[in-house]
């Protein structure tokens, strides 16, 4: 049986009944819901968020459970207004939901940016919106979080806190390099970590890179879509490679025992963690990427293609039980 919706203004539902009964990863909901975050609030109830569907600026689902999950199909939890840096067409990607130490709600989302646009070769950067609920519809702040337009722009933020007495707050995101690439020059796409005040908005000191793609070919033109965790003293860093409509598009990771690294990326036969022939609860997988952990490291969602070859009909939205240790995550 469905669970009950959880209400709230302006939305209609569409469900879909999963059941976690194999260690494969479960399709959520059959709709382009790419780029997907976990948010669990202390009664249990789970929300994700997602890319734009090119009619909602950010995208919102909802369980009771981690297994029934819901379509918020008329909701915009982004609706805007944005600030002056956003170009008239968002396309807003890759939200990315935190609860603040003063209870509120912090989105991250990458935008297009007006600067860039202007000159005709629109590139995004990484902004923040804040609401006291986690519905929201969250309301834009004015300055951006991170915008190297000269790198190729800024996106696929995540917040991070981390377990110290200070429960230092962190920010991870990819420099859109590829958005730079022509012909044969293929341009850096570095994973930046970004330490920020308990704002989660306001910078401490400069971006420090954490990772960046194989320089032998490993991992394609580009890495990107980071998502950061802790456990037992060992930091895991998620991450995505190859261009996101493809069948060579993946998720992997890295582990260190410093935030700032050094950071090493796993290896066969224990990454990629999800790739094209994967198993999942509708069948094999084709290019699995965007993957995002829960709160409490037990959980990831994650988008994959909804037609087989490519992203042209979307990317569906899945969700996986995890475990991590000895450097290592399994899918249960």
């Amino acid at each position: 049986m469905l669970s009950k919706p959880i209400p709230f203004i302006g939305a209609t539902a569409l469900s879909l009944l999963i059941s976690f009964t194999t260690a494969i990863p479960q399709l959520a909901l059959d709709v382009d819901f790419a780029d997907p975050c976990l948010v669990q609030l202390s009664n249990g109830t789970w929300y994700a968020f997602a890319t734009t569907n090119n009619v909602l600026n950010i995208q919102m689902a909802y369980s009771e459970d981690f297994v029934n999950w819901s379509l918020a199909s008329n909701y915009d939890a982004l609706p805007g207004p944005f600030p002056s840096w956003v170009y008239k067409s968002p396309q807003a990607w890759a939200p990315d939901v935190i609860q603040r130490k003063d209870g509120n709600f912090l989105m991250y989302f990458s935008a297009a940016s007006n600067e860039s646009a202007a000159s005709g070769d629109v590139k995004h950067c990484v902004g923040a919106a804040i609401s006291p609920n986690v519905t929201g519809p969250y309301t834009p702040t004015d300055s951006t979080v991170a915008c190297d337009l000269d790198g190729g722009g800024s996106i696929d933020a995540a917040g991070f806190i981390d377990d110290d007495e200070d429960k230092t707050m962190y920010v991870v995101y990819k420099v859109d390099g590829s958005n730079l690439d022509s012909g044969d020059n293929v341009y850096p796409t570095p994973i930046m970590l970004q330490q920020v005040e308990n704002d989660g908005i306001t910078p401490i000191g400069s971006a420090v890179q954490l990772l960046d793609r194989d320089p032998n070919g490993g991992d394609g033109p580009l890495i990107e879509a980071p998502s950061l965790y802790k456990s037992d003293g060992i930091y895991y860093l998620t991450f995505s490679s190859a261009m996101f409509n493809t069948p060579q598009y993946d998720s992997s990771y890295a582990y260190a025992t410093s935030i700032t690294g050094p950071w090493t990326k796993q290896h066969s036969p224990y990454a990629p963690l999800l790739q094209t022939g994967k198993e999942s609860s509708v069948g094999v997988l084709t290019g699995p990427g965007g993957t995002s952990f829960s709160k409490d490291g037990s959980k990831i969602a994650f988008h994959a293609s909804r037609n087989g070859n490519n992203a042209d009909d979307g990317r569906a939205f899945y969700v996986a039980n995890i475990t991590l240790g000895n450097d290592i995550i399994t899918i249960l």
